[in-house]
């Protein structure tokens, strides 16, 4: 399968051409040149199908023509091999659990699968290959203990300045060898922009090899699909068969973007509900037509702290820019600080069900969004550990639980590099890497 770019200028590349150069030569997302509906037989199967086989059959026909069989099969079997559970909080609300991973967070599927997809397609080069990744908490730690080791390939991680956990910092920091943490002066969208910079620097590129494994990499989107599949056959097992309506926590809009992928090939959906914080770019754009990026606002939910969302343009693709076929699919809605914290303490007091953040985010937005016969399961994307300041200021005696359980791993250990926001700064440290 060939992949395109989004952009003003077409480009169709390969499917190694689209993993290591990230973005396309005029800055634009690659997408899959045509999306392959699964046959009847698939999805008949597909209760009974494991994990890995369900990421088997989902991905092949997108890499069917770079990897060998037992290739793929190897590299879904080494991703795949936590359990994704769905269980009712209750009556027609489900959670799926994205957070059993080596990190606690979704993240892992992607940058698991990315760095294995890498490995097996590394071109030779006498070039320096560096993983540039920005991070708004949750990517950083993923993308880290994915390509820890990975030999022949060096990470940079940039986060924000004191805007994301201790935990989720120590998952960056603590590792050292191939992994180098950097912390920037700025936020997320300072990161973000300095990686794009980089992508698009030709004089840069021809000294280093760089890519990406945010999920602006079509290789860490695509096994997101996974969990969809996963959650829908369970969730229809329980429901009567019925298509479930589906929450998504959404800040950079590539979980979401996966989700409604896997919905283009066939996977029953009877519609998607993102729901984002406060940097509520895309409510707004549906509501009034506009889009209008402003600038990042700090909330609790951090990891969804966006004021571009740098996957938009794929989800729009996926409906051919038309914002009427989107509304007729796809729904936002806003949910503040207050709210979530209230959610954390409702649902754990009369569900014994603990959120973090973002999950509750994604609670209360199905809640918001089913109407009285719909079922549905939003999905949460990381484990209340990785945000317990939170926690402790609405449940403080389940974080002290939290902290017994884990132990040392809110203490801030490792160590990492400081950099203003300026690009300047960025090439010195990657040519100097």
């Amino acid at each position: 399968m060939l992949f395109k770019s989004l952009g003003s200028t077409p480009q169709t590349v390969s499917l190694s051409d689209a993993v290591f150069k990230g973005l396309a030569d005029d800055g634009s997302l690659f997408m899959p040149q045509s999306v392959p509906v699964l046959e009847k037989d698939f999805f008949d199967r597909l209760p009974a199908l494991t994990l890995p086989e369900i990421a088997f059959e989902v991905l092949h026909p997108y890499l069917e023509e770079d990897l060998k069989y037992s290739e793929l099969k190897e590299m879904v079997e080494s991703t795949f091999s936590f359990p994704i559970p769905l269980n009712l909080i209750h009556d027609n609300v489900g959670v799926l659990e994205l957070f059993h991973g080596p990190t606690q967070a979704f993240k892992d599927v992607g940058a698991r699968f990315l760095s294995r997809l890498m490995s097996r397609l590394h071109p030779v080069s006498d070039k320096k290959m560096v993983v540039l990744t920005a991070t708004s908490g949750d990517t950083g730690g993923a993308v880290a203990h994915g390509f820890y080791k990975v030999p022949g390939i060096e990470v940079v991680v940039l986060f924000p300045e004191g805007k994301i956990s201790p935990y989720q910092q120590n998952q960056m920091t603590s590792l050292g060898y191939n992994i180098h943490a950097v912390a920037v002066d700025g936020a997320f969208d300072d990161c973000q922009r300095l990686v794009k910079q980089a992508f698009n620097d030709r004089d840069l590129r021809q000294s280093v090899a760089v890519t990406s494994a945010n999920s602006i990499n079509l290789g860490r989107l695509l096994p997101q699909m996974i969990y969809y599949f996963q959650g829908v056959a369970r969730m229809m097992e329980q429901n009567g068969g019925r298509p479930p309506v589906v929450c998504v926590p959404s800040g950079n809009f590539g979980n979401i973007t996966a989700a409604v992928l896997a919905h283009k090939m066939g996977l029953p959906v009877k519609r998607f509900v993102a729901a984002t914080n406060v940097n509520d770019v895309i409510p707004r754009f549906l509501h009034s037509g506009n889009y209008e990026p402003r600038s990042t606002i700090a909330t609790l939910a951090n990891a969804m702290d966006v004021g571009d969302p740098s996957n938009w343009p794929r989800l729009f693709e996926l409906y051919q820019q038309d914002i009427e076929k989107l509304k007729a699919e796809v729904s936002a809605l806003v949910v503040t600080d207050d709210e979530i914290k209230e959610t954390i303490q409702s649902v754990f007091e009369t569900h014994n069900y603990l959120l973090d953040p973002h999950s509750a985010t994604g609670y209360l937005g199905l809640s918001r969004g089913l109407k009285k016969d719909e079922t549905g399961f939003f999905v949460s994307t990381a484990h209340p550990v990785k945000f317990l300041e939170t926690i402790d200021s609405v449940l403080p005696q389940e974080a002290q639980k939290i902290r017994a359980d884990f132990g040392d791993a809110f203490d801030i250990k490792g160590s990492h590099e400081m950099m203003d926001n300026s690009y300047k700064s960025l090439k010195d440290y990657l040519l100097e890497l």
